[in-house]
């Protein structure tokens, strides 16, 4: 009996935490939305959804990076909770996520710069030098995107392995694009088509982690590709 109440409810705990990485993609999709249609002077097409923590509303989003941070690192660890039996991609694709997931934490600590107009006020085109904490947040962004980009292809393999062709190419191809999208913002000095091309990849890497936590939460029995 009391063995049967410890499973139930390890198993309620191991819900909950994917549930956390379910929820975390969408609010901070939709916390970044609805700042694009009401901060002055903000155009994702010139502008990263970084730059959204500077300003008198700053703290909106430096509370998503914090809060969808913290329910991606949760539902990383559901993940490891629900893997299959001990492989490498078993071990590293939550523990990517859950990097993440960290990196987004730290975002929330460490803002990125104000530039090319926003918040208004600053001056057009890239800041002339860059701060400590926008430094820091360019690192941990970009390790944070890496980490992400790795356990797309991570996952894509194992589901690869286990015969499950449909989940092997949406992992590879999400984190393909995702990772073509962050090399043209570089390629193209950031144009505006780069810029809205990056935002898109982001919110279709952040749906695919949601889908993903969805799918080992529907289907326990396929928690890890074997």
């Amino acid at each position: 009996m009391t063995e049967n109440l410890t499973t139930t409810a390890a198993g309620g705990a191991t819900r909950t935490l994917l549930m956390c990485g379910i929820v975390a993609g969408p609010l901070y999709i939709v916390v970044v939305l609805l700042q694009m249609l009401t901060r002055d002077g903000f155009d994702i097409s010139r502008h990263p959804a970084s730059m959204l923590s500077n300003g008198d509303q700053g703290w909106i989003q430096i509370a998503n990076f914090a809060i969808s941070g913290l329910l991606f690192v949760a539902g990383a660890v559901g993940l490891h909770r629900v893997r299959g039996p001990a492989g490498r991609g078993d071990i590293w694709g939550p523990r990517l996520v859950g990097v993440f997931g960290a990196g987004m934490v730290a975002a929330a600590f460490f803002s990125a710069d104000p530039a090319d107009g926003f918040p208004p006020g600053t001056p057009l085109g890239p800041p002339t030098s860059m701060s400590t904490h926008g430094m820091v947040h360019f690192l941990v962004a970009g390790l944070a995107f890496l980490a992400l980009i790795a356990a797309c292809f991570v996952f894509g393999r194992r589901f690869a392995a286990a015969g499950r062709r449909g989940w092997a190419a949406f992992s590879t191809v999400t984190g393909a694009l995702f990772l073509a999208a962050w090399i043209s913002i570089f390629a193209s000095q950031g144009s505006r088509v780069a810029n809205v091309a990056f935002a898109l990849a982001i919110a279709l890497v952040l749906a695919w982690t949601s889908l993903l936590a969805t799918h080992r939460l529907t289907r326990p029995g396929a928690a890890a590709p074997a």
